[in-house]
């Protein structure tokens, strides 16, 4: 494996993740389409499939935030790398922004200078776990700020575990229309003030088909809300409740919930 390798794998996993979206993701708004009753909801549905549609037929990106890149990264114990693995990826995001192209988000937090190329300060934003094995696996979401902007956190007490599910629909509730519903709504438990986050994060990664009876309970509680696709009504305002839980200290119990839209993007590559 070599720098390059990496830099191609990232501009690939890029163009993916913003031109098709994964089949599970596809298979949960179908399935909210064919379920819809309310008319209006019904036409936004539609409008997104037809959008998903034309981005994997034209090649092009399915929305005009094409966020901030977020990488997840397992590096195996066995793989040997001679180069820096994080420069590489960096280069990769540019290459990207300039070929796909991606419209450049990074901002300075301060003066709000644009890098032009969705580099700068710790971003992309890159996750790294050690694994076993000899494989380089990289899963790169891109993230908007639309849903981010409507993401909470809070340091619940560890007596207040039955309220985590209020805390998540109050805060589906709160954001509304604002992150183009329907919405896939990862949640962290546990960890820490900043693991919990990232827990939600990734639970954004999982199977949006498959969840357990908690995540179904919480999911049902977030479509009584009514919002519906883009705010304006429905059966669905969220297709997926994913949860991530973290063993946390014993007197505490962190709770996050990152937003995603219906542009669930995501992408995996593989390298030896």
């Amino acid at each position: 494996m070599e720098y390059n390798d990496v830099v191609e794998a990232v501009v690939f996993a890029l163009r993916k993740a913003h031109t098709e979206l994964p089949d599970d993701v596809v298979k949960a708004i179908k399935k909210a389409y064919e379920s819809e009753d309310n008319e209006i909801a019904k036409r936004n549905l539609e409008a997104i499939l037809k959008n998903i549609d034309a981005a994997k037929k034209l090649g092009v990106p399915m929305c005009q935030d094409t966020g901030i890149p977020v990488f997840f990264v397992s590096v195996g114990r066995e793989l040997c790398l001679d180069f820096d693995l994080k420069a590489a990826i960096v280069e990769g995001v540019r290459k990207a922004t300039a070929e796909i192209p991606l419209r450049p988000n990074a901002v300075h937090p301060i003066t709000r200078e644009n890098s032009g190329d969705n580099t700068g300060m710790n971003v992309p934003q890159i996750n790294v776990d050690l694994v076993e094995g000899d494989e380089l696996r990289m899963v790169v979401m891109p993230k908007g700020a639309g849903s981010e902007n409507v993401s909470a956190l809070k340091m619940m007490l560890p007596t207040e575990v039955n309220k985590i599910k209020e805390f998540v629909v109050e805060n589906v509730k709160k954001a509304g229309g604002k992150p183009c519903p329907p919405v896939f709504v990862g949640v962290g438990i546990g960890g820490t003030f900043d693991g919990a986050a990232k827990l939600a994060k990734k639970a954004l990664l999982k199977n949006v088909l498959e969840m357990d009876e908690f995540e179904l309970e919480m999911l049902e509680a977030v479509n009584e809300l009514g919002i519906g696709p883009m705010g304006l009504g429905g059966k669905n305002t969220a297709l997926a409740v994913l949860v991530e839980m973290g063993h946390c200290h014993t007197a505490s119990l962190p709770v996050a919930v990152n937003i995603q839209c219906w542009a669930n993007r995501r992408a995996e590559v593989v390298l030896r």
